[in-house]
């Protein structure tokens, strides 16, 4: 079986560090995906992703990009269920990182300095790492942890 995605697009907010009850470094944000076709007469359309990346691949990621950044992201598809605060049953569906890399220019990434690296590769996640073991931010709605 093969599970593997590989995407490029545009982060669409600042990504930002979280850390589970273990210590281990967590994020997750949004890339914005042009689609490659597009109506005669209409704007182009881009879909949303959902990114969760681990432990040095989170840093890597926290550190080095900002909104408006474009990232290349290789990694799997994972899908979960979770309970909102509401109590209602929720499935998310993202892309765990395995490896993130910088795209476009230097300026447009921020990748003038020196001694940036191209590609940062993930650790997988242990069974000891859960969603439910990450810190939570009461102001954040819109991520399920």
């Amino acid at each position: 079986m093969l599970n593997c995605a590989i995407l490029m697009g545009r982060l669409v907010a600042d990504p930002e560090l979280k850390t589970t009850t273990n210590n281990i470094s967590v994020t997750s944000f949004r890339i914005a995906v042009d689609r490659s076709f597009q109506k005669q007469g209409e704007e182009r359309q881009a879909d949303f992703i959902d990114i969760v990346a681990w432990r040095q691949t989170a840093d890597f990621v926290t550190r080095y990009f900002r909104k408006g950044s474009m990232i290349a992201v290789q990694g799997s598809i994972q899908t979960r269920s979770y309970e909102d605060k509401q109590g209602n049953k929720r499935t998310a569906v993202e892309v765990v990182a395995d490896t993130v890399s910088f795209c476009g220019s230097k300026a447009e990434t921020g990748t003038a300095a020196p001694g940036f690296p191209p590609v940062v590769a993930a650790q997988r996640s242990s069974p000891d790492v859960a969603f439910s073991d990450v810190e939570e931010d009461d102001d954040d709605e819109s991520v399920p942890f």
